[in-house]
């Protein structure tokens, strides 16, 4: 079997690339049964090369239950049939790498799914079998066992153990379909280490580290009260389950194995943990980046997006790495919905899940004003140093769907919480590429998920031609980044306050944005790209510029407008 080769070998190709995240179930259906698939990505590769991305993340598309839309793994060497098969997923690679753009994989190593055969064994097995060792199991409390080890409570909802037959309990952190794996199995380790070869040796430049933080774990009985894992007083790494110093043991291992590849293979880590924690996930000796979701997190805002910049690039230069920057992904409210949210609910997303459980009524959502700025922001984002995570739909400015019928929700979340929350799948939605047809283009017949009447206004057909759509700014935006790009530094420029946030990188590029409500001057340069038109030399409202000043000399002082 002849493997596709990477685009090129520059070892430093993702320290500010540009990346394309693709749920696959949702970007293209090639075969007509409403769901997404490894071909519908191939028919779709010229597409991606238009846009001018550096590299595609797939989030899974293992063999899976879908008890959590993918992150339950049944097979981590395989294709799920419904999406496709190996020999699908070696062309796409191939077919992506001949139009120069990387691919990362997400990979799952807390837990596995129920279905996976290991799992499957230890049931099977028995008490204190060599099997049941992969995992995590236990006795209960109380009279023949019949309470839980601790009181711990899952991310899915309800207790984090669950009983099997035999009177023993296994521990799922997420959902009971999502057996936590046992990391101080050699075993378990060695297989995550044959994981990344499998994938590395079939052309997989980089992994998407799924809750990166959570597998070392001490669960040294007695086991700790839930109100003590809530203590703030607890010291860093002492949590049982969560950031545990230990995890780094196993990164370090994973990065012999990167560097077994030219160039080295990449990851990044999804770790929630407190910003002073994440740079070991970053480390070189270890999965060499690690998302942050502070800008994600950020209220429209000129204080709140300098803070976070300033903060995270400053964290980078420490860590030695390059940061991250992401506006939405597959499990948060799209930020064009977000940001025209009232401003309470801007940035938070529990106001954002308060917004789609009254099914997208209430508060009153200013669409118009979301989408300008949206715009704003990912240009304000593409200038900035390190790389960028872009979700599949945001090119176009779609917005979030959120009056999904219950009975056509797919998410668990939705069930498992009784319906306080409303779930992920209003950012699930299959594309919409054509004007109309049965699923706007996605696919010949309608999608898995409902697309609402709107969508085929926002498709691809209906932007592409379009020069001020939202989809040729992004176009623009990327070609433009590619041709300035330089050094990953970055200076304030003097006179910024206010409500503007106006930065600059080398060769004379400047990004200035406007958050406040009035118009204020622009600085002197000359104007490559705007997110909504100028009026004359002011900035309005809620909107991005990028200038290039003559000769790329850097702004004085007097030379620097004074913002209010």
């Amino acid at each position: 079997m002849e493997m596709s080769s990477p685009p090129a070998a520059d070892a430093d190709w993702w320290r500010q690339a540009v990346v394309y995240q693709i749920y696959p179930r949702s970007f293209a259906d090639s075969d007509g049964d409403g769901l997404g698939d490894i071909r519908g990505i191939i028919s779709r590769i010229p597409y991606l090369a238009s846009l001018g991305i550096d590299a595609v993340w797939l989030s899974p598309f293992y063999p899976s239950a879908l008890a959590d839309g993918g992150y339950d793994v049944d097979d981590y060497r395989d294709v799920d049939p419904r999406l496709g098969t190996l020999a699908d997923f070696d062309e796409m690679t191939a077919r992506l790498h001949a139009n120069a753009i990387k691919v990362i994989v997400d990979i799952v190593p807390n837990h596995t799914s129920s279905r996976h055969a290991w799992f499957r064994e230890a049931l099977a097995a028995g008490k204190g079998s060599p099997a049941r060792d992969r995992y995590i199991f236990r006795d209960g409390q109380a009279p023949g066992g019949a309470e839980p080890p601790s009181d711990w409570d899952s991310m899915g909802g309800g207790s984090a153990w669950t009983r099997v037959p035999d009177g023993q309990w296994y521990l799922h952190l997420f959902t009971a379909e999502q057996p936590d794996l046992n990391w101080a199995s050699r075993e378990v380790r060695d297989d995550f280490l044959a994981t990344l070869r499998f994938w590395s040796d079939r052309g997989v430049d980089g992994f998407r580290v799924d809750v990166a933080h959570g597998l070392a774990k001490n669960l040294v009985e007695p086991l700790a009260a839930k109100a003590r894992l809530a203590d703030r007083s607890l010291p860093p790494g002492a949590h049982p389950f969560w950031d545990r110093d230990e995890v780094h043991d196993i990164y370090a291992e994973w990065r012999q194995v990167f560097n077994e590849y030219e160039p080295p293979r990449t990851a990044v880590a999804e770790a929630w943990v407190d910003r002073s924690r994440r740079h070991r996930y970053a480390s070189p000796k270890g999965l060499g980046q690690a998302f942050n979701f502070d800008l994600l997190d950020a209220n429209w805002n000129a204080g709140q997006f300098r803070s976070t910049i300033t903060d995270n690039l400053a964290e980078a230069q420490q860590q030695g790495a390059s940061t991250t920057w992401v506006l939405s992904n597959h499990d948060v409210v799209r930020h064009a919905t977000r940001y025209g949210l009232p401003p309470e609910s801007q940035g938070n997303r529990q106001n954002a899940r308060t917004w789609l459980l009254s099914d997208g009524i209430s508060p009153a959502l200013d669409r118009g004003l979301g989408i300008r700025r949206a715009r704003a922001a990912i240009l304000l984002m593409l200038a900035l140093p390190g790389s960028a995570y872009l979700y599949q739909g945001e090119e176009l400015g779609l917005h979030e769907v959120g009056n999904l019928p219950p009975e056509r929700l797919q998410d668990p979340v939705f069930w498992r919480s009784g319906g306080t929350d409303k779930g992920r799948d209003g950012c699930r939605v299959p594309l919409p590429w054509t004007i109309d047809g049965p699923s706007f283009g996605f696919g010949t017949g309608p999608a898995h998920l409902p697309q609402p009447a709107w969508f085929g206004l926002a498709s691809v057909e209906a932007q592409e031609h379009d020069p001020a759509s939202t989809l040729n700014l992004y176009g623009q935006a990327l070609r433009w980044r590619r041709k300035l790009q330089a050094a990953e530094s970055f200076e304030w420029i003097p006179g910024t306050r206010g409500q503007v946030v106006h930065f600059g990188r080398p060769g004379g590029w400047r990004s200035v944005t406007n958050f406040g409500t009035d118009p204020v001057p622009l600085p002197r340069g000359t104007v490559i790209l705007a997110s909504a038109p100028l009026d004359g030399g002011q900035l309005p409202h809620d909107t991005t510029a990028w200038l290039l000043l003559p000769g790329g000399k850097p702004l004085s002082g007097c030379d620097a407008p004074q913002y209010p």
